[in-house]
């Protein structure tokens, strides 16, 4: 995509900032969501024996184009910012802090397309779907905090033109379209959740473990030794462990019950964590071994385990509380930043746009 964007870029006037083009990029991803949201809250849309709960095809087509739209304006945007001299932390932050949330929503969409009909999957496997995408995205921000460098796998361009081409065709062909067994009674979401996961276990993972080992063999990485380097994981680790064993031990099926709220939780998590992965790897400093929002979490699932008529009411409270938490904490690191650089997030300086 690196010529369309370059000859993109050309178009764009230079008195629009980099990271508008970011931010912009980040709505069109709500919208989608909110548009789902509405019409398919609960994953039913697909369904073909469930007439009463399809959504129009052309939603299916609207968040293709947003899907598609979001993914150029993330390549755009630092093209923009190396195009008027404008490149920075700050633009570093506010791109790769939105891609944590970005990498989310887009299995959180899918869920749209494929349903939960007996050619889909559980809803505990989709669960583990997003977790395997975020994790990659995690792995990839592991390796730069360790090497310096990030090296972007290649199966982010790959799964955003797949995620755009399915809602594309499920827009124009239905989403009745996908249900289908590709082999010996294998179906095409089955095989899909197969190229998911191996694209992180035999990919991007031995690709950042193979990146650092190279870091430390030549001495070009931080030098941290072993359980420094291993420090970013244990914060995830928690996460995913309180999550699962949530979802696998709640007494009412809480993830069967609301799943886009339960995933808009783990996403939320997972992005505020990955933030501030993001920010210790750009300064230089020592990374949190426990992020502070996990503790009222643990909270949360052990309440919910021993009160059990209260647990509905302690998602809804622990994702608003999250998002609230997460999303001061954004603006509070992007206006100490821009306070520091002396920049402004949202504009160009004059003396750049000329």
């Amino acid at each position: 995509m690196h010529p369309t964007w370059n000859t993109t870029v050309k178009f764009i006037p230079k008195w629009i900032a980099p990271n508008l083009l970011t931010f912009a990029g980040f709505v069109c991803m709500v919208i989608c969501v909110v548009l789902l949201l509405f019409y398919d809250y609960h994953c039913f849309a697909a369904d073909d024996k469930l007439h009463d709960k399809r959504m129009p095809d052309y939603i299916y087509t609207v968040c293709a184009v947003l899907l598609f739209l979001a993914y150029n304006l993330d390549g755009i945007d630092g093209k923009q910012a190396r195009r008027i001299g404008v490149s920075g932390p700050l633009g570093e932050l506010f791109d790769h802090g939105l891609d944590s949330y970005i990498v989310f929503l887009i299995p959180f969409c899918l869920f749209s397309v494929f349903g939960r009909d007996e050619f889909s999957i559980p809803v505990f496997r989709g669960y583990l779907i997003v977790m395997s995408v975020v994790l990659n995205f995690y792995v990839c921000q592991c390796e730069k905090y360790n090497t310096g460098t990030l090296y972007l796998p290649w199966g982010y361009d790959l799964s955003m033109w797949v995620s755009s081409i399915i809602f594309l065709l499920a827009g124009l062909k239905g989403p009745q379209y996908f249900k289908v067994f590709v082999f010996s009674g294998v179906t095409f979401v089955q095989a899909l959740e197969v190229a998911v996961h191996s694209t992180g276990l035999f990919t991007t993972l031995p690709i950042c473990i193979y990146n650092v080992y190279l870091s430390y063999k030549n001495r070009t990485g931080k030098m941290r030794p072993i359980l420094e380097a291993l420090r970013p994981l244990w914060s995830m680790l928690i996460m995913v462990s309180l999550m699962t064993f949530w979802a696998i031990k709640s007494p009412n099926g809480i993830i069967e019950i609301d799943l886009r709220v339960f995933l808009l939780l783990f996403g939320t998590l997972f992005s505020n964590i990955a933030n501030r992965l993001i920010v210790a790897g750009m300064s230089g400093t020592r990374c949190d071994a426990v992020c502070p929002l996990l503790w009222p979490i643990a909270i949360v699932v052990a309440l919910s385990l021993y009160q059990p008529q209260l647990e509905i009411a302690l998602l809804y409270l622990a994702t608003v509380g999250a998002i609230l938490a997460h999303v001061h904490y954004g603006v509070c690191v992007v206006r100490q930043m821009c306070g520091h650089f002396k920049v402004q997030c949202f504009t160009v300086p004059k003396s750049k746009q000329k």
